[in-house]
């Protein structure tokens, strides 16, 4: 039985929707009464993600890399503009990166994944929460990983983006504690996606062997846990970073 949070009239940007936990969310959302502007780079994935969703309530497409914080910032006057304000963003943009020894590890994909991951979810939230500070209401969740608690071997631009997504959203949590804003994380293992089923690859057995489940999580799991966390239901929850590993990890 699904737990459905009212989200009924709130407005939302859910970045990296075109496929993935992101397009998960943006469904979680619709069927919740949210309006959503959903953001991907990929502007194929994103039209037929925004015919799919769109059966489902309002959708606002919008094609653009979130690592540039020019396309954020007219990106999120846009969904203002469009749907009179915004209540919810979640961060779901990302790419695995070469998995590759450290020492061999490119320069210049360390900054493509810094970029994507970490400075996308800074200039996102930085954006989306000038709104939200000025309403006295809104809820971000960001997206990092169990990577970014443990460390992952062979993924040094991963793992510290993702670490860094963390630092990110507990120092966002307490900044804005007293006026009516959240910011918690979501920090999943592999998750079974596009992307996860590509990290899976790449670690095979070792990496669902180290789930206690013994199973991946699945997309939809995910965005139950966040719909909780973008209603008015977790009103006390600021700054938590929320595991979904099905019991892997250790803190």
């Amino acid at each position: 039985m699904t737990t459905e949070y009212d989200l009924a009239g709130r407005k939302a940007i859910v970045t990296g929707a075109a496929k993935g936990i992101g397009h998960a969310v943006a469904e979680r959302f619709l069927k919740s009464g949210a309006k959503v502007d959903i953001w991907d780079r990929d502007g194929k994935a994103l039209a037929a993600a925004a015919e799919e969703l769109s059966k489902l309530g309002p959708v606002h497409p919008c094609v653009l890399d979130v690592a540039h914080g020019h396309e954020v910032e007219g990106a999120v006057d846009d969904a203002v503009d469009h749907w009179g304000g915004i209540d919810i963003l979640v961060t779901c943009a990302g790419v695995l990166g070469q998995v590759c020894p450290t020492p061999d590890y490119p320069e210049d994909e360390w900054h493509r994944i810094i970029e994507i991951h970490l400075t996308g979810t800074f200039l996102c939230a930085r954006a989306a929460s000038r709104h939200m500070l000025e309403q006295g209401y809104g809820r971000i969740v960001t997206l990092s990983s169990d990577s970014g608690k443990e460390g992952t071997p062979n993924m040094p631009a991963y793992s510290a983006a993702k670490a860094g997504i963390i630092g990110l959203t507990r120092g966002m949590a307490r900044e804005f504690a007293t006026r009516g804003v959240t910011v918690n994380a979501i920090s999943p293992t592999i998750i079974d996606t596009e992307m996860g089923r590509e990290a899976a690859k790449d670690f095979g057995e070792k990496a669902l062997s180290r789930i206690p489940m013994k199973r991946y999580g699945q997309p939809e799991e995910i965005a139950a846990m966040i719909a909780w966390l973008c209603s008015e239901e977790a009103s006390f929850t600021s700054g938590t970073i929320f595991d979904a590993t099905g019991g892997r990890s250790h803190y």
